[in-house]
């Protein structure tokens, strides 16, 4: 079904309130959402070209960088033509938790507090709670908070898959 040439675009979603998008169609609602959608991806898959061509462009010269200035990760800054160019290698750290675990244990047998040296935290997995047995859950229920994650909402045509 043609609208009006007043119907909302994506690019007039910004200025609209959400009450007023809501009170939109349904059909006009989910053709946003699929237009919506259809940018998102493509402008993933930009993001992506631009990155890996900035990485061509300036990967071999931030590495210079950083090892004239013997850093093996950071952010380094250099000129090109009229701009300049700010190149960040993170850092990622990884533990091994069973090592940890096994300091942990040292430190402790030792006498020491380990809350000095390392952060400690405990996890259960949903999957594993739900398959406890009741009396085991309990136990556990003082120490779980549940939260609410945000509604997510997709519009599909009836008896279509798309």
């Amino acid at each position: 079904m043609p609208y009006p040439e007043n119907t909302p675009t994506p690019d007039d979603l910004p200025g609209l309130s959400p009450q007023e998008i809501a009170g939109l169609p349904v059909d006009l609602l989910a053709i946003l959402q699929r237009e919506i959608d259809e940018r998102l991806k493509r402008d993933k898959v930009a993001k992506s070209r631009l990155d890996a061509a900035m990485t061509v462009r300036y990967a071999a010269r931030a590495a210079e960088e950083r090892q004239a200035q013997a850093k093996d990760t950071g952010t380094v800054r250099f000129d090109d033509g009229d701009f300049t160019v700010v190149a960040e290698l993170p850092k990622r750290v990884e533990w091994d938790q069973s090592k940890l675990a096994a300091m942990v244990e040292r430190i402790r047998a030792a006498g020491d507090d380990p809350a000095e040296y390392v952060d400690i935290a405990f996890k259960v997995p949903e999957r594993k709670y739900a398959a406890w047995p009741d009396a085991i859950r309990q136990g556990f229920e003082p120490a779980r908070t549940v939260k609410i994650g945000a509604l997510k909402v997709e519009i599909r045509p009836q008896g279509g898959d798309a």
